[in-house]
């Protein structure tokens, strides 16, 4: 099977979170018959609503750095489905997945043909497998595995981490997860494990009892980012720089743009020292992370910024960058998403920061018609266009001092990359 064929028939398996079958017995059959490659790894499980995925790229980062072969498992991907596997900072190869993929699709073909298991596995505990089968085979030392959604019953939580990392607990995923903080914050609290350490991200009273009880309950030592002491602080437009004085005294260089991301670093940092891993690492990795599509500048004059503010905490995370950072600039928001999110309490916080709205749609199924989005926006001046690249046109006239910020659906998010990764003149 080619590596095109793999992706389509991963495709073919459906929608990760809207097929996802959320347990643990199928990953585990499916991981035992492949000779429990999560074994053969020191690891780091990273849970949360918001910040998961950078705080995942700094540890990583940090752990490459100290010299350690490190890989990386996060979702979803933005350009190809090769970006969730990463090895010492780069995407497994388009060989490399197609094999995992033959080694683990095969593995489920022959377990379906025994009986043992019931269905297919689903996209992304067909992708979870591949990752642990890579790691395996590439002689990854260590791995950072982000979890895909809520936590107990996620299929990265076969694995037994050295460090359960918790980012801010926020909603999201309520169908899923539980309609209240406290539901959303016990499926969290599912990747503590008896005999590993946890690091805790700040977080709201509520969330932050539910975590709390249930470590004290397995027993799970816990490091908290409010344990730390912060001086000299630096906000940019491009991220931030700060000491941080707690486990360890360590001078703070974060690449990430938004105040958001100075608890993403500290939660890094801590994860990290309970690692072992030095001093220097912890400041040199974490100055040379990239996470893509959070607050990413693609263009100038105008900037074109793009960020997957895709639920509520995000969004009021991107809200606070606009009002620190573009402050007296226009700002042209191109805004996309997809059915199962809070659009009336997100575009509710983002359109009156904005100069010019203009409502458009990525190309997915689950995309909100632009129009449905004009309709529950609380102004009457939102612009439609079908897709992006419409959307686009409508802002040529901004100007070289303007901001056109694209965000929402990290779909809409992908397209923006590609198009300007293939086009330098596009506004």
């Amino acid at each position: 099977m080619t590596y095109p064929e793999s992706v389509q028939f991963l495709y073919t398996l459906g929608n990760e979170v809207k097929t996802a079958k959320l347990g643990l017995e199928r990953i585990r059959a499916v991981l035992h018959a492949l000779g429990e490659p999560q074994r053969s790894l020191r690891l780091a499980h990273v849970a949360g609503t918001n910040g998961k995925g950078s705080t995942s790229a700094m540890i990583a980062s940090g752990l490459t750095t100290e010299g350690l072969r490190t890989g990386l498992f996060t979702s979803p991907h933005l350009l190809e489905p090769t970006e969730r596997i990463r090895v010492d900072g780069v995407p497994v190869s388009a060989e490399q997945f197609t094999s995992a993929f033959a080694t683990v699709h095969g593995t489920v073909e022959r377990l379906l043909r025994a009986g043992e298991l019931d269905l297919h596995t689903t996209y992304f505990e067909t992708v979870t497998a591949m990752a642990l089968v890579l790691f395996r085979e590439l002689g990854v030392q260590i791995a950072v595995v982000e979890v895909g959604l809520g936590g107990r019953l996620d299929a990265t939580n076969v694995i037994s981490p050295e460090v359960a990392v918790i980012t801010p607990v926020d909603f999201d995923h309520e169908a899923f997860l539980g309609k209240s903080l406290e539901a959303i914050a016990g499926e969290k609290a599912g990747i503590l494990k008896p005999g590993s350490r946890a690091v805790f991200a700040r977080q709201r009273p509520a969330a932050d009892a539910v975590l709390t009880a249930r470590a004290r309950e397995l027993g799970v030592p816990v490091a908290r980012t409010s344990e730390w002491r912060l001086s000299d602080l630096a906000l940019d437009a491009g991220g931030s720089r700060f000491r941080a004085t707690g486990l360890r005294h360590l001078h703070i260089t974060c690449p990430l743009a938004g105040e958001h991301q100075v608890e993403n670093a500290l939660t890094a940092a801590s994860a990290l020292v309970l690692l072992g891993v030095s001093d220097r690492s912890i400041e040199t990795g974490i100055a040379a992370a990239r996470w893509p599509g959070r607050l990413e500048r693609v263009a100038e004059r105008p900037d074109v910024i793009l960020d997957g503010a895709h639920n509520p905490a995000g969004t009021r995370a991107l809200a606070a960058y606009m009002d620190r950072f573009l402050a007296g600039r226009r700002v042209w928001l191109i805004y996309g998403a997809m059915r199962d999110k809070a659009i009336a309490e997100m575009t509710g916080i983002l359109f009156p920061r904005a100069w010019r709205v203009i409502a458009t749609a990525p190309g997915q199924s689950r995309a909100v018609l632009p129009e449905t989005i004009r309709e529950l926006a609380d102004r009457d001046d939102v612009l439609v266009a079908p897709r992006l690249p419409d959307a686009l046109a409508l802002a040529r006239d901004a100007a070289p001092e303007d901001v056109i910020l694209i965000a929402g659906s990290l779909f809409l998010v992908a397209e923006a990359e590609v198009l300007f990764r293939t086009s330098a003149a596009l506004v």
